[in-house]
């Protein structure tokens, strides 16, 4: 039967407490990163910290009016919502100014908002209402694609028109949704993979072999393409001999190469191109023999790798923006540029280093004080708290990330229907993401890319994007204890 019970009672009050913990934390380090000397108020509105105050207010109201909506509108215009915001990502470019080199702000009298944040919000509630249709359940890639339009609308219109990197990347959390609805892991197995080789292919596409022509990140590559080969026709089909013949194979390959080299040189980038296509004529003879059309699947994966590998020079070399190509180069290593794009993580890290164990005490940063860390109230907030707050502080502050994240985790697996379940996921994956590569970043192990910290950063755009996403699925939990049972 059901139950009539008090939103009160219902809330979960675990997470409204950690929600408020980090808030109030988060203030006061946006005081301390943007304080000056003659900023005696932490109240002075004319100060970032006054203002993010204000902001806080508004969040907090906003979030009890979502308290109060019936839990029913959520499922029912989330399509509304959705087409709605898509509508304001459209013309947001052609309306906002030009930021940095991007257009992703609308100014709205004294205040600015940008569309993006709230895009999380709509693409989350239209995933979780279609994947809450009747008899819809994750069977094959075919069942992903409307979800996947999804996701891809406004991570086109954040990617290109408004030229909002960060922001456009955060959707790629949403995979960790369809992995928990009974989207096969081989696909996020392949996403790790090809950041791999993009990785690799990058920072190590300029060094050269030691024996003949070709690069160490090329062929790193395809060895492992060869390696995983071998590997299938072994481990997934159990098939020894014909793996011991293909590794003979192999190994007879590359000597071969490496005797011609002593007379001619050998670009053993294309020598392992070669092999790998002679592996796969081999795996497709033992396919059609033993009629195991699984080994299909090894062999698209290798066409599609060597593929993909000679493209990601390319992408990196023309589709990139130009500061993006400096970033990743210093990030990975391949260029030192401190003065330059390198600037940001190498203030950032000495920031959080200087800080110590326990920290310089509150206000006392002074990398903070002098100014040395650009963005540093708002994409690099948490430099801050190492500064000031040490190794403790930060430690601090990511056991409440994480207890926030599980409690998260738990809440949508509690969940009765769907709707509430997927979109509690969406809720989950997005929060992890910011802060992954937020804080990553900020450590100089992440490219920067631009992202706020959930409920640390400077902005009202940010906190009522995070508020907003947080405090609806609250309001789904609520509800459930007013379900049949």
């Amino acid at each position: 039967m059901s139950r009539n019970v008090s939103i009160t009672y219902a809330l979960d009050w675990t997470t409204i407490i950690m929600f408020l913990a980090l808030v109030l934390f988060g203030w006061l380090n946006i005081y301390g990163a943007s304080y000056t000397f003659d900023q005696t108020n932490i109240l002075d509105f004319g100060h970032r910290a006054g203002k993010q105050f204000v902001w806080i207010l508004t969040a907090i109201g906003i979030g009890g009016i979502l308290l109060l909506i019936d839990s029913k509108m959520y499922n029912f215009f989330a399509y509304v919502i959705y087409g709605i915001v898509v509508a304001l990502l459209i013309i947001t470019p052609f309306l906002a100014e030009d930021v940095k080199g991007s257009r992703s702000w609308l100014s709205l009298g004294p205040v600015s908002l940008q569309p993006a944040e709230f895009a999380k919000v709509a693409t989350a509630l239209a995933i979780a209402r279609f994947m809450n249709s009747y008899g819809y359940k994750v069977r094959s890639l075919k069942d992903l694609f409307i979800p996947a339009l999804l996701i891809f609308i406004p991570f086109f219109l954040i990617m290109v028109p408004q030229k909002e990197t960060g922001s456009a990347l955060v959707f790629v959390s949403f995979l960790l949704v369809f992995y928990r609805e009974g989207m096969n892991g081989i696909i996020l197995w392949l996403t790790l993979i090809a950041i791999v080789f993009f990785v690799v292919v990058i920072r190590f596409g300029t060094i050269s072999l030691p024996l003949g022509t070709g690069t160490w990140g090329f062929f790193s590559c395809m060895l492992f393409i060869l390696l995983l080969q071998a590997g299938i026709l072994l481990f997934k089909e159990h098939k020894k001999k014909e793996t011991a013949f293909m590794s003979a194979g192999i190994a007879l390959a590359f000597l071969v190469g490496i005797i011609i080299n002593n007379w001619h040189p050998v670009n053993f980038n294309y020598l392992s191109i070669g092999i790998i296509l002679a592996a796969d004529i081999y795996l497709a003879y033992i396919a059609l023999v033993s009629r195991k059309i699984q080994l299909g699947w090894g062999i698209l994966f290798s066409i599609c790798s060597i593929i993909y590998c000679f493209s990601a020079n390319y992408a990196f070399d023309n589709i990139l923006q130009p500061h993006q190509k400096t970033r990743i180069e210093v990030l990975l290593g391949i260029t030192d540029d401190p003065q330059g794009d390198g600037y940001n993580v190498n203030q950032s890290k000495i920031a959080i280093g200087s800080g110590g164990l326990t920290g310089k005490g509150f206000l006392n940063g002074t990398q903070t004080k002098l100014k040395y860390v650009p963005e540093q109230d708002t994409d690099f907030i948490f430099c801050t708290v190492g500064e000031e707050w040490g190794f403790l502080g930060t430690a601090g502050v990511l056991i409440v990330y994480w207890l926030f994240l599980m409690r998260l985790l738990k809440l949508a697996e509690r969940q009765r229907d769907t709707f509430s379940r997927v979109y509690g996921y969406c809720v989950a994956s997005i929060f992890f993401f910011h802060l992954m590569i937020n804080v990553g970043m900020v450590l100089g192990i992440m490219p920067v890319i631009g992202i706020p910290l959930p409920f640390f950063s400077y902005g009202g755009s940010s906190l009522w994007g995070f508020t907003i996403l947080l405090f609806i699925f609250l309001r789904l939990d609520a509800a459930r204890l007013e379900k049949l049972r």
